[in-house]
């Protein structure tokens, strides 16, 4: 009986303890969510820059760089990659927040 008080009074001062070391990953945790999103995000940018330039290119190369359909398949280019990223970017933060609620309810 003594020993069992003993261990349940230790369980009980370790478990804040439990609470702060969780408290303190789930915030790393976002914190590296955070830093990924940006890089993602700036890798996106630059690869949907190069191919931008790339259309624009092989428009100017055939001579059409100012034809109007030239102008709508770059505009249309660019409408795609904004809601590709868009959507990206909402799956990520649904993920994100399920992983979140994984880990509360876990806790």
């Amino acid at each position: 009986m003594k020993k069992t008080i003993i261990a349940l009074s230790a369980l009980m001062l370790a478990a804040p303890v439990f609470a702060a070391t969780t408290h303190a990953t789930d915030e790393t945790v976002a914190e590296a969510h955070k830093g990924a999103d940006t890089a993602k995000e700036k890798l996106h940018k630059a690869q949907h820059a190069g191919a931008e330039q790339k259309l624009k290119a092989e428009h100017a190369a055939e001579g059409k760089s100012d034809a109007t359909t030239s102008k709508i398949s770059e505009g249309s280019q660019k409408a795609w990659h904004g809601t590709k990223e868009g959507s990206e970017k909402a799956w990520d933060k649904t993920k994100q927040g399920a992983e979140d609620l994984k880990n509360k309810a876990t806790n």
